[in-house]
């Protein structure tokens, strides 16, 4: 977890140099020089929470100061209005989509034992609108010694697919994807020890009846302490406190019914395995939630260079390939990959039998590298490393979240009952790059993100779980820093004023 310095023990500071202007719903940064420039203004306030940092008191006259200071760490470069940008980086094909999306469905007429394995398969390029709304004040999560402000950000994402249309010279844009959410920054711990005012309030105090056991032992007259009971020197069994235990072993413990002013000061303390979590809801029945944190570089949490992407025989790795391992892999590996820099090999254009696809691994995965987006249909984050070429990236900043986690803190996916019993969404991992570009003596924001999620339905010949990966992949920037034109695109496809538009003909999973 990451933790903002200089917000120290009283709260005896001023406000962040971020100004959250509500009504224009826009962030702007005021003070930091501008060698440093956004990013590297931002990240100059965090470290890494350790088991020794001081952990902060909360008091409750501070309450309206830690509400006015919400942090909401790097997440408040998101605020404001994210579009498509479409930048072709040195690449000779015309993109008519900045995103791209991989998307396998069952195969109409299969059930699970049915054929195994068949599936539709589609890819598309695709133009999105993506808002960031910071919520004021942060969210107070109370767990009682321990307290947690979060820096809350609101989240709506709407996506449409572009095709071309033959004989039409118009592009097709048809809605495929809506979605909205909260993303948390989880970074303000503070220890709220109790006070004779909560203790009184919050219960009440039971009082000690007169001829109440050991009533001499709890001297503010009622049960606050804990007693054990003891041996003493002269062999007879007697109840004492702890001050007056002094190591002797004991019988038994009566422990304490009430707290005492102080209690929870000594911890335990809570340190959050992560800085970040993402919360989604997706109208196809899914409810997701990541966890995860800002990945750290040589010098740093800001790192000084372009996000970097493989080449050539380095990008066959199964993490971000559309083609999984239990779908036969292409017959591929890290040992022999198949070079997605390169024309795809000849088998893909053959016609394929048991004596050229014997173990029937490449007709799963034929019409994937013969697809005309090849190789993004393949890897789709190779259309992100294409358009930061010819690009000045100063530095960046990378989220990474998932929803199963290795160790630790884990999120999870909830599934409506269709989606459980025939495409169960069983894991989402997510990578973030927030970049500064340099373009025409100024600093520029840019948004990259792949999503890779996993669904599980149908199995293999061998009766083995196949997992099917559903990607999306895109570049963005806001609004305000895009061409006229592709500022215009984005306010015919997106108005502000939300129209409902049916997407069951255009969508992924509707299509059959």
């Amino acid at each position: 977890m990451l933790k903002r310095n200089g917000f120290d023990d009283e709260l005896n500071l001023t406000h962040l140099d971020a100004n959250i202007d509500s009504n224009q719903n826009e962030i702007s940064f005021k003070g930091a020089p501008e060698t440093d420039g956004i990013l590297a203004s931002m990240m100059k306030g965090y470290s890494k929470v350790q088991i020794e940092t001081p952990i902060r008191p909360f008091h409750e006259s501070n309450l309206q100061k830690i509400v006015d200071n919400v942090d909401y760490g790097i997440l408040r470069a998101l605020q404001g209005t994210w579009v498509s940008y479409n930048h072709n980086g040195n690449g000779s094909r015309e993109l008519i989509g900045s995103g791209i999306h991989t998307t396998i469905m069952p195969s109409p007429g299969t059930n699970a034992g049915t054929i195994p394995g068949k599936f539709s398969f589609e890819c598309e390029e695709y133009i999105e609108k993506l808002t960031f709304d910071l919520v004021p004040g942060g969210v107070r999560n109370r767990g009682g010694a321990n307290e947690q402000f979060c820096g809350a950000v609101k989240y709506e994402q709407s996506i449409k697919s572009v095709n071309a249309v033959p004989g039409e010279s118009a592009l097709k844009y048809t809605p495929i994807h809506e979605e909205n959410g909260m993303y948390l920054w989880l970074s303000d711990i503070f220890n709220y020890a109790a006070t004779e005012k909560t203790i009184e309030e919050d219960r009440g105090i039971h009082a000690l009846e007169p001829n109440a056991p050991n009533r001499d032992l709890y001297k503010s007259g009622y049960q606050d302490e804990t007693v054990f009971l003891i041996i003493n020197d002269l062999g007879e069994k007697e109840y004492v406190t702890l001050e007056n235990l002094k190591g002797r072993p004991y019988l038994s413990i009566v422990p304490a019914k009430e707290l005492k002013p102080g209690a929870g000061q000594t911890g335990p303390y809570f340190i959050p395995d992560y800085s970040i979590s993402r919360s989604g809801v997706i109208p196809h029945g899914s409810t997701i939630t990541l966890l995860g944190d800002l990945t750290r570089g040589e010098s740093g949490y800001l790192i000084n260079t372009a996000p970097e992407f493989p080449e050539g025989n380095a990008a066959w790795e199964y993490d971000h390939l559309s083609i999984s391992k239990t779908m036969g892999g292409a017959g591929a590996s890290k040992k022999e990959p198949i070079n997605l820099d390169e024309a795809p090999p000849a088998w893909v254009f053959e016609k394929l039998n048991k004596y050229n696809d014997p173990q029937e691994n490449r007709i799963y995965t034929q019409r994937i590298l013969a697809h005309p987006l090849y190789p993004y249909s393949v890897r789709p984050d190779l259309r992100l490393r294409d358009s930061l070429k010819g690009e000045t990236i100063k530095n960046h900043v990378l989220i990474q979240m998932s929803s199963k986690n290795k160790t630790g803190a884990q999120g999870g996916i909830l599934n409506v009952p269709f989606v459980n019993r025939f495409v169960t969404t069983v894991e989402m991992n997510m990578r973030m790059w927030i970049e500064t570009v340099e373009e025409n003596g100024k600093e520029i924001l840019q948004l990259q993100y792949e999503q890779v999620i996993f669904f599980e339905f149908d199995f293999g010949d061998d009766g083995g779980t196949t997992s099917w990966p559903h990607i999306q992949v895109n570049t963005l920037r806001k609004i305000e820093d895009v061409s006229p034109e592709q500022r215009q695109l984005m306010e015919e496809q997106f108005p502000s004023s939300h129209k409902i538009e049916s997407s069951a003909s255009g969508c992924p999973y509707h299509k059959g």
